[in-house]
């Protein structure tokens, strides 16, 4: 390097010395946290309602999101991504965000055996008001031809999940109500339900 060059370079970092000298030291403090902060955390991947939710189905995939949690704030029973929920049916609302875990869906030991979980579309749906978890229903299917009867569909099934009314894209109307109820009674129900209005009544508890 020329003469010239040199001392043009030596004043330049003489002009600029106390500029210099401060980057200097703020690199030395960041290099010094840097090496002093802890690492970042583990985190586990987990399934979380995309938006919310009610309960008495299972969960679409549009409807999670999979999300990463730290080790230790991870809920107990957290469901992870690839899980099979094609055939889990919710207990009832979740909250967008909320990570699921197993408790928030109806188990195989809340079913009695040779019986599944069905959703049930009830006409009027200000009388599933005066359902709670785990009564006893009678449903019955009425047609508006003057003169018939209710036909009875099925005696003292088990209300299993009552989903929160949400907005309606299909235009049905009514409430629906999750049942425990065996194969034939539920193609019954499912028959009548395409030309019917589906109500109930309530049954005394005899278990």
């Amino acid at each position: 390097m020329s003469r010239p060059i040199l001392r043009h370079l030596l004043k330049a970092v003489r002009r600029h010395r106390r500029l210099l000298a401060g980057v200097s030291a703020a690199a030395a403090v960041y290099c010094g946290l840097t090496a002093l902060s802890p690492p970042p955390p583990p985190t586990v991947a987990v399934l979380a309602a995309a938006r919310d939710l009610s309960g008495g189905s299972p969960p679409a995939a549009r409807d999670l999101r999979t999300v990463r949690l730290p080790t230790g704030v991870v809920p107990a029973g957290a469901l992870r991504p690839g899980s099979d929920l094609t055939r889990r049916v919710l207990a009832g609302p979740v909250r967008s965000g909320e990570p699921l875990t197993d408790a928030r869906f109806l188990t195989p030991a809340a079913l009695p055996p040779g019986q599944f979980a069905y959703p049930v579309r009830i006409d009027d749906a200000d009388l599933t008001s005066l359902l709670q978890v785990g009564d006893q229903i009678d449903l019955y299917a009425a047609t508006s031809t003057p003169g018939d009867a209710a036909t009875p569909l099925a005696d003292g099934v088990r209300v299993l999940a009552l989903p929160a009314a949400r907005a309606s894209t299909t235009g049905a109307s009514g409430a629906l109500v999750v049942i425990a109820a065996g194969r034939e009674v539920i193609a019954r129900i499912a028959q009548a339900s395409a030309n019917a209005r589906i109500s109930f009544a309530l049954t005394p508890d005899t278990s």
